[in-house]
């Protein structure tokens, strides 16, 4: 393709600015937190359909996946189920034999706490070339910049060699099983992947973290507060095992480091694994000596560790502060993995559509790509863990993901749908 028609492409993308900030706004306006992805499900694909494409929707199956050594049950699925929670595919057919691809995203977020935010958190407000509202940046931005470079490659008649699928899925702020490893083995396997989640344009997403959830159940024995030397305190014998975890935390980050997700944010120089207790709930009664507390927590580390290995550092941590404890040697606490149970991943930066997708992310920022990675868990280790298919996240700059007043920078989304639509090019190839 001559430089005069990439430039044609670039321009038919930056035309559709507008139409790029209503879809994200039509997209946030869903609210599709976890659990509740099918009403943007049907914005997708009502505007597949009318590109006369035939879409494909279908709800996931976990007893299909359940033997995949990339499945588990997600928090969300045992809340709601997979019911009334589609995922979308639709694939342009190449005209030739070139390579084939998919752009992918995921359309679920994460809830709000509407008392932290500025404006209302589900209508898209824009303000100094940001767009604001849950999801913007995390990520039905990157969405809404797949879908612009799936339709500008369209309306301008550009046929690929290759197949071009652009995709759509469920749940991966729980795990994502069953979105992107359900569209994989629904036979959505190309030759190349790219998701568009926030990477910072030109910034390139080439690795993630494992993550694991835990729940751990303290005994203690119960009694009335005024005779509370008959009972044994669950909520300070949770203390205890808080501090043991707590412990572990720092010397974990004292000894594991990864260069990539420091590249991607500085500050998580020596906060590369993380154990969090994030909930904990013990007692019924102001008067009674409770007799169970429960923690849950989440580990997060950087490619290098197996979740084997992680999983016998946190209940060797465990089982040493129970030895130590005169209660809970007899009435040991109990450790239960539930919930998010994701391997890390890494990818070669030399591959082929990494090295591809870096030249048009420069070529249209003006910047210079870093590669970063490692800090969370995403839905691409499921194409380079499990299938050997390359996949990098290439998506937009913004702030605040998960947090009050997050936002997308308005130019990322367009410079995202410019870089996957000349990737698409360079990767698949255009037809005779």
């Amino acid at each position: 393709m001559i430089a005069e028609d990439r430039t044609i492409l670039q321009e038919r993308i930056e035309d559709k600015r507008d139409d790029l900030i209503d879809l994200l706004g039509e997209l946030i306006d869903q609210r599709p937190v976890t659990g509740n992805e099918k009403p943007a499900q049907e914005v997708i694909a009502s505007r597949l359909d009318s590109r006369g494409l035939d879409v494909d929707t279908w709800e996931p199956n976990a007893d299909e996946l359940r033997d995949h050594p990339g499945f588990f049950e997600t928090s969300s699925y045992a809340e709601y189920g997979y019911e009334a929670r589609p995922n979308v595919a639709a694939t342009k057919d190449g005209v030739g034999d070139g390579r084939s691809l998919t752009l992918s995203g995921h359309v679920d977020v994460v809830p709000v706490d509407d008392d932290e935010w500025t404006d209302d958190p589900w209508t898209a407000t824009v303000e100094d070339g940001r767009l604001y509202g849950r999801g913007s940046n995390d990520m039905l931005g990157g969405v809404a910049s797949i879908v612009i470079a799936f339709e500008a490659l369209d309306e301008l008649g550009i046929d690929l060699a290759g197949d071009l699928t652009l995709q759509t899925t469920i749940e991966e702020e729980a795990g994502g099983p069953g979105g992107v490893l359900s569209a994989l083995e629904r036979g959505y396997r190309p030759d190349a992947a790219i998701i568009a989640e926030p990477s910072g344009l030109p910034n390139i997403g080439m690795a993630s973290a494992g993550v694991m959830y835990f729940r751990v159940t303290v005994p203690g024995a119960s009694a009335h507060a005024a005779r509370g030397y008959a009972g044994v305190n669950a909520i300070g014998n949770a203390a205890t095992v808080y501090r043991a975890l707590d412990e572990l935390d720092r010397k974990r980050k004292s000894r594991i480091s990864y260069e990539p997700a420091v590249r991607q944010n500085p500050k998580l120089d020596g906060h590369e694994t993380n154990l969090n207790v994030g909930a904990i709930d013990g007692g019924d009664w102001p008067s009674t000596v409770p007799s169970s507390a429960v923690l849950e927590g989440r580990i997060g580390w950087p490619p290098g560790e197996t979740r084997e290995e992680v999983r016998a550092e946190v209940e060797a941590a465990i089982q040493a502060v129970t030895e130590n404890d005169e209660w809970l040697a007899e009435h040991p606490p109990e450790l239960e993995w539930f919930g998010w149970n994701a391997a890390p991943h890494e990818l070669d930066t030399d591959d082929e559509i990494v090295r591809v997708a870096r030249e048009n992310a420069e070529t249209v920022t003006g910047g210079q790509t870093t590669f970063g990675g490692g800090s969370g868990g995403n839905d691409e280790r499921f194409y380079n863990r499990y299938y050997d298919i390359p996949c990098p996240s290439v998506g937009p700059r913004g702030a605040n993901i998960h947090g009050a007043d997050e936002y997308v920078e308005i130019e990322s989304l367009v410079e995202t749908a410019q870089t996957l639509a000349l990737t698409a090019i360079d990767w698949c190839g255009i037809g005779e």
